[in-house]
Order: structure tokens, then sequence, then C-alpha cells
């Protein structure tokens, strides 16, 4: 299935990693799976996870790739409304039979994850089974982008059940190269895997690179393209990277779970420090009345929101779509993040949406309501806060909140107040509570 490097890291080949694909798309056709069906799978990253996952996607299969720290709860909640045909559970390995089976040459489809709403219900990010051209253009657009080839080893640093570091893991192995798998990050870990395996590329978010930057034994000089995103990375890191890296070798991009919008060179980021460079091949980026960034994009870009129609709507106008941020576009195309919507708070590269976290403490029978928000955080970019009215200790609100969220949406910290601030029309003002709080300075 897989060779292992030194300590003990697994290396997903092109070759091995085929075998096994065919090998998942007979079980799956097997066990009566057929185009446009779902598979659920919340496995930890693995061989044989990426084989399932690729499998699926090649005969036109969905993966619903779920997070494997989710609480039962919240799993079989999304479980219920994904309605797979086959739930693999946490165990992709029994899905590798000994008989074979014919693959597409690119993915027929997007995987579905679940990103979380305004409303604090998680959405599914639905793109269905594409034409051929489409699945094509879908493929060769991130090969061509980042420039993926056989030579290429792929060092895997982010959980494999969000979107952005499975589509490079997948894309590598499409473009014939390699993919370690590391398992979860761990910075002394992963400089001596740097230094040691030397890895050609990596996605990572700005928390993976405070945390190694930090450290004097790690060799980067292998890297042809260190990709990052996921959050915003403060100035004095990302010219850090810039030259602790080869020259030319330190990309961003811009993007959701949703879509894709803008890909930044060193040169674009030089140009324009602080920017999210222009937007990617045949995409356009514009701002309404409100300062909303809306982005043209091609056809095969296009996707719903599962079985929720009304936020697809309003996610939509005509071929143009939005994610709700704030931004601005310069007359030259290099597009400015405002900030994030109040409602996000982005920690260790995960979004992470108050209103969710907040129907989960508001549950307590200790609590009349919460408000959550973020603060600024060294190491992770965000951290989580809450403030609540209600009887209940901060103590125990933090153990029922560990019982229920995953860990990226867990508060840091709770605090108990008498009223929470309000504006004159009865919507609680988030963003005044860091200073009510006395936390202002983070």
């Amino acid at each position: 299935m897989s060779d292992v490097a030194a300590g003990g890291v697994p290396v997903v080949t092109a070759a091995g990693s085929e075998r096994d694909q065919r090998r998942a798309a007979a079980a799956l056709a097997a066990a009566g799976l057929r185009e446009g069906d779902r598979l659920l799978v919340s496995a930890a990253a693995s061989p044989a996870l990426l084989a399932v996952v690729l499998g699926a996607l090649r005969t036109g299969i969905v993966p619903v790739v779920l997070d494997p720290a989710l609480p039962a709860g919240e799993r079989a909640a999304l479980a219920a409304d994904a309605d797979p045909a086959l739930d693999a559970g946490s165990d992709p390995a029994r899905l590798l039979g000994d008989a074979e089976a014919a693959l597409a040459p690119v993915p027929l489809a997007r995987p579905m994850h679940y990103t979380s709403g305004t409303t604090g219900r998680r959405k599914g990010v639905w793109s269905g089974v594409l034409a051929d051209a489409d699945a094509r253009a879908l493929a060769g657009e991130e090969i061509e982008l980042w420039g993926f080839g056989p030579q290429d080893r792929h060092l895997v640093l982010s959980p494999l059940h969000h979107s952005a570091p499975l589509r490079f893991a997948i894309h590598t192995l499409l473009a014939g190269g390699e993919v370690l798998l590391p398992g979860p990050f761990h910075a002394a870990r992963a400089a001596k895997l740097i230094t040691g395996l030397r890895p050609t590329t990596a996605f990572c978010v700005p928390t993976h690179l405070q945390r190694l930057l930090a450290r004097d034994d790690v060799d980067w000089s292998s890297f042809r393209r260190l990709v990052h995103a996921g959050a915003p990375c403060p100035e004095p890191l990302k010219r850090a990277v810039l030259a602790a890296l080869p020259e030319g070798s330190v990309w961003e991009f811009y993007g959701s779970t949703e879509a894709q919008f803008t890909v930044c060179s060193p040169d674009d980021w030089l140009a324009h420090p602080g920017s999210v460079g222009r937007a990617r091949p045949g995409r356009r980026l514009e701002t309404d009345e409100r300062g909303q960034l809306w982005c043209t994009v091609p056809g095969w870009a296009r996707f719903e929101y599962w079985r929720a129609p009304e936020k697809t709507a309003a996610a939509w106008r005509g071929d143009r779509v939005t994610v709700g941020d704030l931004g601005r576009v310069d007359d030259d195309g290099t597009v400015w993040l405002d900030g994030r919507r109040e409602d996000l708070v982005i920690s260790g590269g995960v979004n992470v949406y108050p209103a969710e976290v907040e129907a989960v403490l508001d549950a307590h029978p200790g609590v009349v309501e919460s408000a959550v928000f973020g603060l600024p955080d060294a190491d992770w970019g965000q951290r989580v806060v809450a403030a609540y009215v209600g009887e209940v200790g901060a103590d125990d609100l933090a153990a029922w909140a560990r019982a229920r969220l995953a860990p990226a949406k867990r508060p840091k910290s709770l605090h108990a107040l008498d009223d929470l601030p309000r504006t004159s029309t009865g919507k609680v003002r988030r963003l005044d509570l860091p200073g009510v709080l006395g936390l202002a300075g983070g």
C-alpha cells in the first residue's frame, strides 16, 4: 500500500496508491455504490484514506470527509444530513479488497466537506458529478497552478479532513508524485522530517510557520513550493518565511472550502505586502456596495450548499459567488482582505463560527445566553473566547463544551457577565466584548 521512510513515516507513491484506488473502486461497486452516491468517511490520515477518497472520486462517487475527532453527536447529525449510501467509518482500509476496477484519469467530482454556517448549522459543499471536460479542467488547473509532477514529494502538515490539505495531496498523486503522511503536527518532528526527508512541496497555515520558524534546526532548502493559506499571515512572519526558504518558493492563496479565489506569488506579495494576490486563472474579483468580495468563477467551479437552497441562492449572483468576506480590489487586480466576517474566527487555519459554539453553550441548563468571539493569538492566529450570562461556573461550562465540540471550536476561556453588550436594535456587540472583559490587548 505504501513505503515507509526513515522515522516510520508512510510514503504514498502514485503507482502504489493507484493500485489501492482500483481496489477501493471495486469494493465500492460491489457494495452497490454508483455515480453520484455519497461515501462517508471519518478517518485519520493514512494511505488507505487517500486511496479510498481517490478511488471514489475517479468513479464518480462523492466522499464526504469528516473530522475523525468529532463528538459522536455531531458526527451522527452530519451523517444523517449527508445521507450516504455507505458509511466507511474510521477504517477505510476495510474497503481495499483483492478485486480491482477501472478508474477515470481524473476525479469526476469534488469531495463534500462541511463548512460551518452563521446559523450554527454546518453546510455541506456539494458539486455533484462533473462532465468529463469539467473534471479535466478542475484537475488541470490545480496541477498546473502549483506545478505538481513526478519529481514532487509532498509533506502533509494539516489534517486531511480539511479541503486544502486533501486537495494538495490528491493532485500530487494524480501528477505522479509521492505524499508523506507524518500524522498530527508536532513542530519538533516536522522540523526533523523536513530536514531529513527533503520534501519539495507542502501546504500549511501560519500557525505551522510560526512554530517552525521559532526553531533553528530546519533545513528548508529542498522546497520549491511552500503554500500557505487558511488565516491571515502577519507581515513579520511572512518576511521571515520568505528569507528562510529558497527564493520564489513561498506562495499564498485566498480561498475557502467552497471556492478558490486568488494566488499570490512571492514577487506579488513583496510588491504589495499584506495583499492576497490576484485572481486565479479564469476568475475575476470585485466588491459590492458593502465591500463584500464576489468572484466570477468557471462553470466547473460551481457548487451548492447541500439541501440548503436558500443559502445557495444567497451565495450566488449569476456566475459570481461570495462567502461573505470583506475586502477591496485595486485597479491592477491586487486583492486585499479588510477583515473576515465578524461572525468568523479563524483558529489555526480552522473556521469557527460563533453561532455554532453559542448553540452548544446555550444548551446548558445554567446558561441564559452566550456570545463567542476571537482574540489575537501568537500561535493560532486567533483563539476562541466566550462570554455568557448564567449561573453555571466557567469550569463546568468548559467541561460541557469539551464533550460536545471539536477541539478547535472549544472556547479557550469563558467569562460570566451580568448582561451582554447590545446595539439599540438588540444585536449583541461581539466586537465590544474584548473591551468589556478587559481583554482588548489580546
